[in-house]
């Protein structure tokens, strides 16, 4: 999700998203709930974002259900409901830190809930439930203190009249109240009172010099459940007399089941049903439901299908690149103007053509939903990043309100934005499975799981990308000129997004970051594609590919003007992007760049790239041996404002940098050859394991200021600081990825 849109203050409602355009009313500001349950406070709030609908759309009002956020037990453990996903970023952690620390709560009594699809859990700031853009820590920032705030007021304010004394005499300490004559009692205790008080339409946060939570690395929630093996994933969730179903996807997107012989899979031992079903982007297939997942996968193996490919597009990599490099060689929709007539008459050029393939998210959790549907209702676990999207979709799929559709949060293993699709193409067709076993008169739970197979193979990826750049540099090493065009597919055409974040037909994702922070004199163009292969944003978005054309270019016009990369981009970025100018320096200074000696055969490599609000800066040294690029050192500098967990931003950023190695491996790209995906497993398509993991040491600039975002922010400067490493050591500039020296 873009900053741009964000900006501008746009809320998004679940029918926006999923269906054609509503009327809607005024939307109110802030609601407060207040009830008891189980004998303990629980509180509701919902703090809204404070923008305005896209002109598209009239006011919205919308009835949030009271439901809770925060629950003090009897016992005094504090149980916060994280209106996220979960699925390895640490907000289960860092969200009940923002409650604790302004409740004033004992840190060792806080748990961590995944709460369900629910209005009031809609981000403040997207008006919608999910979990992406980087956004968890930054758009509940306010609204999550808030709510600790309001929790501790109120039971003071029940403590006060228990004791009949000032509420201002009335000090709390780590989930204990104190009076002024010696009184004492545990949270837990006044909890029940505590719900009976009115909740206060303001409160005073903390200053930050007054935390004693945010901003001290904190061991998360969840971290000894999952090194035990004790956490419960979607994929280890089963309700009682569940089914398990696999769907026999077409080979090629968009086609049809022709005709299908099922005679052997039925016969084998636990099959229970073979159904046609409708699949994604207008296809269909065929799900096997057995008594566990090796039944249902072997009877599916056992199918013998006919495919209708007739109408659909048939993608070849080859030629798609081929298209792609003679689009570029012209220009496309103006996204950035400026003069280049000086390029001609430049001193010194650089030309260069640059290609990324498509990415598959390979999380490590393959997609899996369970569906329980009934007459009138429909009960689905699923690690959902699109809560709101996924239960109006699977409402639309089973003819049900979306009220009558619950969608459970369950924990989930990555997703890298797997997870979060317009179309909720997985949720869909577990759906539909659902109601073509239910109208084989079956009834019971079904889980759809894909296999690692299922999941290469089967689409959403980060979009194929050439870039072509013309520069010119006068006789001091001074860029006059840069004129720059993009190929590929809109991740956001189509979709629900497209009205907010494509203006002009140029979609924001493609082009982000591109000549930024630099001052340069930019000529952008765009040539959005239509191709028939599902595209979807990827750990970082755009800035997977912009970061990587814009970092190596400055470096290379470094080198052509023989000054120091680091000066060269110092020299470019305006004093007022101090944030910038603090990562840089920071990891600089941390690494010893230009000071310390590097072992024989080693080279620094150095990036800095914005996104998401955050400002990553990354020293690295490297080698190539045998003809093969090796990644040995990474120093992060990064400015990510007030750090709240620095152990998660710490690890945030090692994550990142992993991942970011592995789309320089060969064998990380996704091809296709007559429609079909080329790669099936782990095998074949390439992804970073521990042996290609370097050494990191993230460094944090200091900050007060509402923190920024982290979840992706760690990926885009890795892959152009290790090929600039790689350019000083061989001469040779890459220009794709993943790496191909051979053809360099």
């Amino acid at each position: 999700m873009r900053k741009e849109w964000l900006n501008e203050g746009a809320v998004l409602s679940a029918e926006a998203l999923t269906a054609a355009p509503l009327e809607r009313e005024g939307r109110v500001s802030r609601r407060d709930f207040m009830k008891v349950a189980g004998g303990g406070l629980v509180l509701s709030f919902f703090v809204a974002g404070g923008g305005r609908f896209a002109k598209a759309q009239g006011p919205q009002k919308p009835d949030y259900k009271p439901n809770a956020f925060l629950q003090i037990a009897p016992d005094n453990t504090v149980t916060v409901q994280v209106n996220r996903l979960e699925f390895g970023q640490g907000v289960q952690t860092a969200l009940p830190m923002l409650i604790a620390e302004e409740l004033d709560a004992d840190w060792s009594q806080m748990r961590g809930s995944l709460a369900p699809a629910g209005d009031q859990y809609k981000d403040p700031m997207f008006g919608m439930q999910m979990t992406g853009g980087s956004g968890t820590v930054a758009h509940s920032w306010g609204q999550y203190r808030e709510i600790g705030a309001k929790a501790r007021a109120m039971l003071i304010a029940a403590a006060a009249e228990k004791w009949n004394v000032p509420a201002n005499q009335v000090k709390t300490s780590k989930g204990t109240l104190i009076g002024p004559n010696g009184q004492k009692a545990t949270y837990g205790e006044f909890a029940e009172a505590a719900a009976k008080q009115p909740a206060p339409a303001n409160v005073v946060l903390k200053n930050t010099e007054d935390f004693r939570i945010i901003g001290k690395p904190t061991p998360r929630l969840d971290a000894r459940d999952k090194s035990s093996g004790k956490q419960q994933f979607g994929m280890d969730f089963k309700p009682a007399g569940t089914k398990v179903a696999v769907i026999a996807h077409p080979p090629v997107f968009g086609a049809k089941v022709k005709k299908f012989d099922a005679a052997k899979a039925k016969k084998m031992r636990g099959v229970v049903a073979v159904l046609p079903v409708a699949t994604d982007r207008g296809g269909s297939g065929v799900a096997v439901v057995a008594d566990g997942y090796w039944q249902a996968k072997q009877a599916r193996d056992a199918l013998k299908i006919d495919w209708d490919t007739s109408g659909v597009e048939k993608v070849s990599t080859a030629k798609q690149f081929d298209e792609y490099r003679k689009l570029a060689a012209t220009p496309g929709l103006p996204a950035k103007k400026s003069d280049t007539s000086k390029i001609a008459g430049a001193a010194k050029k650089i030309s260069a053509v640059y290609e990324f393939p498509y990415l598959a998210h390979a999380p490590m959790e393959p997609l899996n939903c369970v569906v329980d549907l009934k007459a009138d209702s429909c009960t689905i676990w699923a690690g959902s990043q699109f809560q709101t999207m996924d239960q109006a979709a699977a409402a639309r799929t089973a003819g049900l309100k979306p009220e009558q559709v619950t969608l459970n949060t369950m924990m989930a293993g990555g997703g890298f934005g797997r997870r979060a699709v317009p179309t909720s193409d997985y949720i869909v067709e577990a759906v539909e499975v659902a109601k073509a076993y239910k109208a084989a008169g079956k009834s019971g739970p079904v889980k759809v799981i894909w296999s690692r197979e299922d999941d290469i193979k089967g689409g959403y990826y980060r979009p194929a990308h050439v870039h072509r750049a013309e520069i010119g540099l006068d006789d001091k090493g001074n860029i006059v000129g840069w004129d720059h065009a993009i190929v590929g597919q809109s991740i956001l055409a189509g979709t629900p997004f497209e009205p907010f974040m494509v203006k002009n037909g140029v979609d924001g994702t493609m082009v982000e970051g591109m000549g930024e922070p630099y001052k340069v004199p930019l000529n952008l163009t765009v040539h959005n594609t239509k191709q028939n292969v599902p595209v979807l944003w990827w750990r970082s978005v755009g800035s997977t590919h912009t970061a990587f054309v814009m970092e190596t270019l400055i470096d290379e016009a470094a080198a052509l003007a023989g000054v120091d990369p680091v000066e060269y981009r110092r020299k470019l970025i305006p004093a007022d992007h101090k944030r910038h100018h603090a990562a840089l320096d920071l990891a600089v200074g941390k690494s010893g760049y230009g000071v310390k000696q590097l072992p024989e055969g080693h080279a620094w490599g150095v990036a800095l790239h914005e996104s998401f609000n955050t400002v990553v800066a990354y020293v690295v040294t490297a080698s190539v041996e045998n003809g093969t690029p090796k990644l040995h050192t990474v120093t992060a500098g990064i400015h990510c404002n007030q750090a709240v967990n620095p152990m998660t931003i710490e690890a945030q950023a090692q994550g990142a940098i992993l991942m970011a190695v592995g789309t320089t491996l060969p064998g990380a790209a996704i091809t296709l050859k007559d429609g079909k995906v080329e790669q099936s497993q782990l095998s074949d398509y390439v992804v970073a394991r521990m042996p290609d993991m370097p050494v990191v040491d993230v460094h944090l600039v200091a900050s007060t200021e509402p923190p920024t975002g982290m979840g992706e922010p760690g990926f885009p400067p890795l892959a152009p600081a290790y090929a600039n490493a790689v350019a000083k050591l061989t001469g040779k500039r890459l220009r794709k990825l993943p790496f191909d020296l051979a053809s360099a």
